[in-house]
């Protein structure tokens, strides 16, 4: 008889082999690569540091030509503005034989171009040159103060005496008042035949408004110690010993003016009744007046009277910025001024 089925025992199942793990295989298989294929930690913020580096790099690289081209560029402009200042328009050097030009041009007074200060210097420079064969002031003016212009009369005729060069006067549209004040002291005066020269006179010039604050109900409360100190004040009535006054001193700068002018032009000068009364006339008839010698240009008078055809231009000019900062510096007080005290111009 066969025995009877009976129930394994309690440790049979041990001995059977394990069913594969599937959700383990995958954890098995990770474990099982290799670490050093793994990226180290931190390669993001070295990648990142290289490229900032890398850039920073870069812009320094370019920042250092920037610096050095401006540079260059700077030393080239510097060599150009050397060259200038030492040679004229046709290469001539100042060391040459050449005919130095100076400009009278504009509103003849202390802060523009054409004040005492800058003629006189460059009047200096152009005589003190020993290739310079003459001196040509280049005019082109209305006139302006008779004080800047007295003082550069006063200089050509020092300069000229002491180097023993002759100076030239070449007007080209106008020569008028002050700017003739100046130009008699050349030896020859040369213009085109449609210039305007003359102008010989003196002026005071203003405005009074005194009718029109009566109209306005407007009291003018003017307080001086001393009794001519509101000298031609445009809020107060005119005084007529003032006037007088004014009139009479108008007339002692003509009178100044007028041996200015006759110094200069000597012999050569038709004084008529109208030469000193502030007319003025073109280049044609100055010269049959003897205001001006002949007709002929900057040019003409280089390579026919002076001999010498190459021209070098002394004229010193400010900057920019430097005429800026002194015209604002003093603007403000400057109008003021001039309002409540005008003087005298040569127009």
């Amino acid at each position: 008889m066969t025995e009877p089925n009976r129930p394994e025992s309690h440790d049979s199942w041990l001995n059977q082999p394990a069913e594969p793990d599937l959700w383990a295989q995958p954890a098995i298989k990770k474990e099982s690569t290799p670490s050093s294929a793994a990226p180290p930690d931190g390669w993001e913020r070295e990648v990142l540091e290289k490229l900032v580096l890398a850039t920073v790099a870069e812009q320094r690289a370019a920042r250092r030509w920037r610096i050095f081209w401006r540079l260059l560029w700077l030393a080239l402009l510097g060599a150009v503005v050397w060259a200038v200042s030492v040679r004229d328009l046709t290469g001539v050097t100042k060391s040459s034989p050449h005919t130095a030009v100076i400009d009278i041009k504009g509103e003849i007074a202390v802060d523009a171009q054409t004040s005492a200060d800058a003629v006189v210097a460059s009047l200096r420079s152009a005589f003190e040159d020993s290739g310079a064969q003459a001196v040509v002031l280049l005019v082109n003016s209305p006139g302006g103060s008779q004080v800047q212009a007295g003082i550069i009369n006063d200089e050509i005729f020092r300069l000229k005496k002491k180097y023993d060069k002759p100076v030239y006067a070449v007007v080209e549209e106008s020569c008028a008042s002050a700017a003739y004040y100046i130009a008699s002291a050349a030896d020859e005066i040369y213009v085109d035949k449609a210039s305007i020269v003359g102008s010989i006179g003196v002026l005071m010039d203003g405005f009074g408004f005194t009718g029109t604050m009566d109209k306005l109900g407007v009291e003018r409360r003017l307080l001086t110690a001393g009794e001519n100190k509101g000298f031609l004040d445009p809020f107060s009535p005119r005084q007529p010993e003032q006037r007088a006054y004014a009139l009479k001193m108008l007339e002692q700068i003509r009178q100044q003016f007028i041996a200015v002018v006759e110094k200069g032009r000597g012999d050569r000068l038709k004084v008529t009744p109208e030469t000193f009364s502030g007319l003025f006339w073109t280049g044609e008839q100055a010269v049959q007046m003897g205001l001006a010698d002949g007709l002929g240009s900057l040019d003409y008078v280089a390579r026919e009277v002076v001999k010498a055809e190459d021209i070098v231009d002394y004229t010193q000019r400010d900057n920019v910025a430097e005429r800026l900062a002194r015209r604002f510096g003093a603007a403000f007080g400057e109008a003021a001024f001039r309002a409540l005290h005008t003087l005298p111009v040569l127009r």
